[in-house]
């Protein structure tokens, strides 16, 4: 069969990888100076200013909230897989400070000198790892040469612990030596915070210079890497869960989105968040209330605001609050384990049969079907949306450590290249810039299983995606070309997923280059992505802006769509197990019968 998918033309982009996989083979430090010069002639699309003289503010945001905030004080970073790993090599990483990024989740830790551990579940972590470094070096660099005048340094010798915010006057200074709009040094004081003139302090006494070494990467690293995940996941659960031994649905979200669903707290807590919002004035999510209440709006919208709000409450309140939910979440059988010496990743392990109807949003389930959910004995295993190829190991652990997979369900971001932030993409076509294979699928969503959930967007199905190998990994040319071919939706892990999913159903692993059918796989497989970024419109990355709250309402259309999914395969499955005379007496073979395909 002819292949669909075009040559991109992507030359400088190979070469660029290529170039850092390369030197990442030596046993001493590389330098991240080495790969500037290809890092430009990549033009990538997240960083269009690279080689100008001129800072990249959207560039220099992306990188600041995907690296932790020590990063002014580091200029050795190492990657490793597990603490064994480090701890072998060296770096007494357990000793170390913990830090974080508000915008990737990634274990790290600080020697509270000029050491970073990353920890890397898959050779994607490296591909989003170095171009992100290589990018923040040379803007920070850029920004040092410009912070050289005097007016500047005196600006900054005279507020060493300012962190308030500037006045108009001092924008107007800061702006015009930086040579930036006074939005976009708005843009980087928001994404620096309290710490902006101490990181522009940093910034102007000497150039970054980071060194980079790789301590382990081979294929069985990140093999023993994911094993471990799963022996701690059996550790962890209480032997009554029996993970092994029953059915089971796979799903990749977040944490926070299904549990919320099925908990209800928020639901049930809505006088207490709203006297939250008040207490702390914040008037804008208080007045979108009134207006909700005095429209009587729909379910949707004002279960999702109160969602919203509830993540806000946690982060404010104290652990009394935060043990409530945990126990609220023990009662109807969620376990959350955490991996405790691996990469970071939390996994939900979710008993169907144990959830409380009263508990449930209205939107997931009829009442009537309650009795046949109580009956399950499938679980829902929910992991912590892994980055790129991370998807392929971890699902590949899981499939091999089941007794049966019932369904395979992927929520996640995404670019559009012909949607609109926040809009939601159905795709049944999937081209892996990893394996180069072009999977076809049937996608068990449609756009009328997501469109009654969703206030603000729209949705697209029968969408044709590719998955990149990294955020960086991209330019104008090289989306042009897969847009040209029909291509609109740019993620990075549903094709590793499909590769998990075709060495689940087939006796080989699974092959390169090919057009691949996957219409036979003996379990439904579902793929949603809202849309958080649009590269094709100049100031539209996900550097330039953040989805906020516009976000909630894609988040739990797609959720309460998976959840929904499961229960009523759950109901059919059960229902299915009456007896051929009673089956007639409960709804006459309902619609969740139909979803499961099992009438």
């Amino acid at each position: 069969m002819d292949r669909t998918v075009p040559k991109t033309g992507s030359e400088e982009i190979e070469l660029y990888m290529r170039t850092y996989y390369s030197l990442l083979r030596s046993s001493h430090m590389i330098q991240l100076e080495t790969l500037v010069e290809t890092h430009m002639a990549m033009d990538s699309s997240l960083h269009v200013q690279s080689s100008s003289p001129e800072p990249d503010v959207s560039a220099l945001v992306y990188t600041s909230l995907r690296l932790p905030p020590c990063m002014p004080n580091v200029d050795v970073v190492i990657l490793g897989q597990s603490e064994k790993s480090f701890l072998g090599a060296g770096y007494a990483v357990t000793q170390w400070e913990r830090t974080y990024a508000s915008g990737r989740r990634r274990r790290m830790h600080f020697d509270g000198q000029h050491i970073l551990a990353a920890f890397i579940v898959s050779r994607s972590d490296i591909d989003d790892l170095i171009p992100m470094l290589t990018a923040y070096q040379i803007e920070w660099n850029k920004l040092n040469a410009l912070l050289q005048g005097e007016v500047t340094k005196l600006f900054l010798s005279q507020h060493r612990d300012r962190k308030s915010p500037l006045t108009e006057a001092e924008v107007a200074m800061l702006s015009g030596a930086l040579r930036l709009e006074a939005d976009d040094l708005g843009r980087l004081a928001q994404a620096w915070g309290e710490q902006f003139v101490a990181n522009l302090t940093a910034i102007s006494r000497e150039r970054k210079q980071i060194g980079v070494r790789l301590i382990a990467g081979s294929q069985a690293d990140y093999r023993r890497a994911t094993a471990q995940w799963w022996d701690e996941l059996h550790a962890q659960l209480p032997d009554s869960v029996g993970l092994g031994e029953r059915p089971v649905y796979f799903v990749s979200s977040n944490t926070h989105s299904l549990v919320n669903l099925l908990t209800g707290y928020a639901l049930r807590e809505e006088q207490r968040l709203i006297n939250y919002i008040e207490a702390r004035g914040h008037e804008a999510l208080l007045a979108e209330y009134r207006q909700m209440q005095q429209q009587e709006t729909n379910t949707t919208r004002k279960n999702n605001f109160l969602y919203y709000v509830l993540k806000k409450y946690l982060q404010d309140s104290d652990r009394s609050i935060r043990d409530q939910l945990r126990a609220n979440e023990w009662e109807i059988g969620i376990h959350r384990v955490s991996s405790r010496h691996g990469f970071d990743l939390e996994t939900q392990v979710i008993e169907i049969n144990k959830l409380r109807s009263d508990w449930l949003d209205p939107r997931l389930c009829d009442e009537r079907d309650y009795e046949f959910v109580h009956q399950s004995d499938a679980l829902i295993v929910n992991i912590d949306y892994p980055l790129g190829l991370g998807a392929y190991e971890l699902l590949a652990r899981l499939t091999e450590g089941v007794q049966r997979v019932l369904g395979i369900y992927v929520m996640g971001k995404a670019a559009t290249l012909n949607g609109r932030i926040g809009d939601v993409t159905i795709s049944n076509v999937v081209h892996d810039e990893h394996s180069q294979n072009t999977y076809l699928f049937n996608n068990c969503f449609s756009a009328q299983d997501i469109a009654p959930y969703l206030t603000y967007g729209m949705v697209l199905d029968n969408q044709k995606a590719i998955s990149a190998r990294g955020t960086f990994l991209q330019n104008s040319r090289y989306m042009s070309v897969f847009y040209h071919e029909g291509y609109t939706v740019i993620e990075m892990e549903a094709g590793p997923y499909l590769s998990s999913v075709y060495e689940a159903v087939r006796p080989q692993r699974h092959p390169y280059n090919e057009i691949v059918n996957l219409y036979s796989a003996p379990f439904e497989v579902g793929v949603l992505h809202y849309a958080s970024d649009t590269p094709l419109k100049p100031g539209e990355n996900l550097g330039a802006r953040s989805l906020s709250y516009t976000g909630v309402d894609p988040t739990y259309a797609t959720a309460i769509a998976i959840l929904k999914r499961i229960l009523e395969r759950e109901v059919g499955r059960m229902r299915q197990r009456l007896p051929i005379n009673q089956r007639g007496s409960e709804h006459l073979m309902s619609a969740a019968d139909s979803a499961a395909g099992l009438n």
